[in-house]
């Protein structure tokens, strides 16, 4: 029940940070649960541990990689778009 509840909780971070930069994540469901956990990770990492716990997940720094993620990976994909 522990990994359903990281997926679910993963999937709703990078689906928020998608709304709050105003970038889609490729990939729909799948790129936002994979955003949600790679931008878990960076926020952590960068930021620290700090901040309400959800499903494993601290959810301020996990919200702040997330939406830097969804950022950065959309202005690659819009760069591809181009070429």
């Amino acid at each position: 029940m522990g990994i359903i509840w990281m997926l679910i909780v993963g999937g709703v971070i990078g689906w928020l940070a998608g709304l709050i930069s105003g970038r889609g994540m490729p990939g729909g469901i799948i790129g936002n649960i994979i955003a949600g956990f790679i931008g878990a990770w960076l926020g952590t990492f960068f930021l620290g541990s700090w901040g309400p716990v959800i499903g494993g997940f601290n959810i301020v720094p996990a919200l702040i990689g997330a939406i830097a993620l969804v950022f950065v990976l959309s202005l690659v994909f819009r760069g591809r778009r181009r070429a």
